[in-house]
């Protein structure tokens, strides 16, 4: 019996999901086959199946997963009172890299970090006539940032990247 939520159902997924992370770190999602998942996961091509219709539901799927343990990371993240996001972001990169790096790789990152994005902060210093462009340029920016420090192995600390962060942000 198949049921969704089945112990050896989740095992198999997991299974397939960390084999693709683990191939999408050399290759492109372009060049990964069913057949290559199968052979490094031991399980069956029913199996894959049975869980994803393609490759590119899996890359939806593993997307939805590192946006979720994202979210999660900030779910209890107090805008108003505290401002120490930007560092526990970096420590979780550090910590994360090949979580980060699948992200990206994965091209889902047009919306990626929004979550943080201090909207209030930026109505309290009237950012407002062209917010739309400000939050565009703030997250690509973030995103450019983070970027080149996954590229680099994370060499600097989180603290330094906060610090980078302000300092381009201006202390607002």
């Amino acid at each position: 019996m198949n049921v969704k939520n089945n112990k050896r159902r989740k095992e198999s997924q997991e299974k397939i999901e960390r084999a693709f992370i683990e191939l999408l770190q050399t290759r492109e999602i372009k060049d990964i086959t069913v057949s290559e998942l199968i052979k490094a996961t031991s399980l069956n091509r029913s199996t894959f199946y049975a869980n994803y219709i393609d490759i590119f539901d899996l890359a939806d799927k593993t997307r939805e997963k590192l946006e979720n343990e994202f979210s999660d990371l900030f779910a209890d993240y107090d805008y108003f009172n505290e401002r120490t996001g930007a560092l526990k972001m970096f420590r979780h990169i550090k910590e994360n890299q090949i979580f980060y790096k699948t992200y990206f790789k994965l091209c889902y990152d047009d919306k990626f970090l929004i979550s943080i994005y201090d909207s209030k902060r930026a109505e309290k210093e009237h950012i407002d006539k062209n917010i739309k462009y400000h939050i565009e340029f703030f997250r690509n920016g973030l995103n450019a940032i983070i970027r080149l420090w996954l590229k680099g192995g994370c060499k600097e600390s989180p603290e330094e990247m906060e610090a980078v962060l302000k300092q381009e942000y201006r202390g607002r």
